[in-house]
């Protein structure tokens, strides 16, 4: 078999993993054994975070919706479940909006599901 001489692939590769740890601390940023451990962890973490992000942004909206129904003498699930009975297609990304930015609209759409 030949003698495969790979400087600068090898080269490469090395820069784009300690290119990828810019910024860690300690051997993560230059060891090229610690960086790769480091840089397949970072990429599991970030995948994770992005479907926890879902999870805590519904988790925020359903709190900022309770809080601007309570206002108005109701509770989350009373409000949820009259929207649903009225058949108000608004989703809880728009209705937390309307709560935190719009408390005007936010009480008509309340009144309007009691």
């Amino acid at each position: 078999m030949p003698r495969v001489k790979r400087g600068t692939v090898r080269q490469k590769k090395r820069a784009r993993i300690l290119k990828a740890t810019k910024g860690y601390k300690w051997g993560r940023k230059k060891l090229i054994k610690l960086a790769k451990t480091a840089t397949l962890k970072a990429g599991q973490h970030a995948y994770i975070d992005r479907k926890k992000k879902k999870r805590v942004m519904r988790r925020l909206w359903t709190t900022r919706i309770n809080a601007g129904v309570r206002e108005h003498g109701m509770t989350y699930s009373t409000f949820i479940d009259a929207l649903k009975k009225k058949s108000v297609a608004l989703d809880r990304k728009v209705l937390s909006t309307l709560a935190k930015d719009h408390p005007d609209v936010f009480q008509k759409v309340v009144e309007a599901v009691k």
